[in-house]
């Protein structure tokens, strides 16, 4: 067993759940990932894998036919596929979170649609919240909810969806996408003037639902084989039923808990890029010689996978850290948000300084660390920039020790 990246504590399911996953990750992932994402191809029979695993349903409850798992194990997973592939992780990633926000939020009806087909993967979830002109900024959201069709005492029965999303993770393959809209619920704060929308589609590209496109895949330098997408709505007629929790008004609040452990995933996430980098570079370090011996036994070398080392066990730490507090439930802005900074930052450094171990052959894409710095960048972003975390942080940290 190595020894990085160890959790305390475990019980024995938690225990065999991970030994399984990871020899998933090396069995069926690792041979096929530079293949993959070179061609920027679905890992379809990957997603099939994991499916059969039970990933898809880690943490719903058993009675909507989960796993019924903590965050802290599900957490534990990611990191070991995102040192496989990030990309595959990001597959569950927001499906994950619309099933916490569900599980969390939905009605009782809602819990029962949509969690037993989500726990098997047959329905696929999309979180949707950016759009081209924000993304941290969720109080300028400019896609609009019209009260279209009322019932006799007033209450709305209907509404017509129109805006434009933006870096849908799953934008094609999913067919749940949670939504946030802005309403007008005549309340004083933008942030009440919001409201999360259950939103059904087709899989694929196009019109893939009534007033629902999906245009096609935005190219990027990483995170390939998983589509990232735009999504358009023009007068979608949906329902008042597909509100989350079925009340107008508290998307924000329902999104900032999924954002919350979205932080907890992308940290889970940077973990497992680090993990594989550092794994790279310790291997490369005692392949290559030069002046007659290994370079890893050149001191600048050693100190290196030294500082790899420490980085990648203080960032699985703070991950692990805020997993379990997050199970406990209480609030984890400032935990999550130091956990993802930490965690994003230090696998940044870690596979930057694998990338020089490994010389030039570093940046020959036969390489495998040649995908894991382009990867790793995502991190950086992803759910939140490390300027973002730390305005999280400081706020937060001031209130807690203001002057008295």
């Amino acid at each position: 067993m190595p020894r990085l990246c160890q959790t305390d504590g475990l019980t024995e399911d938690q225990t065999e759940i991970l030994k399984a996953v990871r020899q998933f990750v090396d069995e069926q992932i690792i041979p096929v990932a530079q293949e993959l994402e070179h061609a920027d191809e679905y890992p379809t029979e990957i997603i099939e894998g994991l499916k059969e695993l039970g990933v898809f349903g880690l943490m719903i409850p058993e009675e909507y036919g989960g796993l019924g798992e903590s965050l802290l194990t599900y957490a534990l997973v990611v990191e070991e596929i995102a040192r496989g592939w990030m990309s595959v992780s990001g597959v569950i990633n927001t499906h994950f979170i619309v099933a916490y926000m569900l599980i969390q939020h939905g009605t009782e009806e809602q819990k029962q649609k949509y969690l037993p087909r989500m726990a098997t993967g047959d329905v696929r979830g999309a979180f949707s919240m950016s759009e081209p002109a924000l993304g941290s900024d969720v109080s300028a959201v400019s896609t609009k909810a019209t009260v279209t069709q009322q019932g006799a005492d007033g209450a709305a029965l209907e509404y017509s969806i129109t805006g434009q999303k933006m870096w849908l993770t799953n934008g094609a393959t999913s067919t749940l996408v949670a939504v946030l809209t802005k309403t007008d619920e005549g309340a004083d704060s933008v942030y009440r003037n919001m409201t999360t929308f259950l939103v059904e589609k087709e899989a694929g590209f196009g019109e893939t639902a009534q007033g629902v496109t999906v245009p096609g895949k935005i190219d990027k330098m990483g995170y390939k084989g998983v589509e990232t997408t735009e999504l358009i709505l023009e007068d979608h007629r949906i329902s008042a039923d597909q509100i989350l929790g079925g009340v107008p008004g508290k998307g924000f609040f329902q999104m900032m808990d999924g954002v919350e452990v979205g932080r907890v995933n992308v940290a889970a996430r940077a973990c497992g890029l680090a993990w594989r980098g550092f794994e790279l570079g310790v291997a490369y370090a005692q392949q290559r010689k030069t002046f007659g011996k290994v370079i890893a036994e050149h001191q600048a070398v050693l100190f290196r996978i030294a500082e790899m080392a420490t980085k990648v066990e203080v960032a699985h730490t703070m991950m692990v850290r805020a997993a379990r507090l997050k199970d406990t439930g209480q609030r984890l802005d400032v935990e999550a948000g130091m956990a993802k900074m930490v965690a994003s930052e230090y696998a940044n450094e870690v596979v930057e300084d694998s990338f020089r171990i490994h010389g030039g052959y570093g940046y020959s894409k036969e390489y495998e660390i040649e995908r894991l710095m382009r990867e790793v960048k995502f991190m950086l972003i992803g759910e939140g920039t490390s300027d973002i975390q730390k305005m999280i942080i400081g706020r937060s940290l001031l209130k807690e020790y203001k002057l008295r």
